[in-house]
């Protein structure tokens, strides 16, 4: 499970940062630093699974949520928003401070 986490997060990154090579190599050797602190913990470790739960969720913030900008002529940027971009309808935002309930549920509930 920790390898196909280990990939997921590089293949995240490789899609979040493409064409910025500063910012994916600087990715990549986070992600490798962090799975090597932990290559050494025996598989039986109980702070395993969050661990990989933590790298999964990373990987699927990075893949739908993270849109890079690049600035072009005066205050205009280009977004690069590739196929696995998360894109919402923002209906919410036109019901202004009422509150909302998605299944069942407020922003604040647990």
């Amino acid at each position: 499970m920790a390898l196909q986490a280990y990939r997921h997060l590089l293949r995240a990154a490789r899609i979040a940062f493409e064409g910025d090579v500063r910012v994916l190599d600087a990715a990549r050797q986070s992600i490798r630093q962090g799975f090597r602190d932990k290559a050494t913990l025996p598989a039986s470790d109980p702070s395993i699974p969050p661990a990989i739960q933590h790298a999964e969720e990373v990987a699927s913030f990075l893949r739908a949520n993270l849109v890079q900008g690049k600035k072009e002529e005066g205050d205009m940027y280009k977004l690069r928003i590739h196929k696995d971009t998360e894109r919402g309808d923002n209906d919410t935002i036109k019901l202004g401070n009422q509150d909302i309930k998605m299944d069942g549920k407020t922003c604040c509930s647990s």
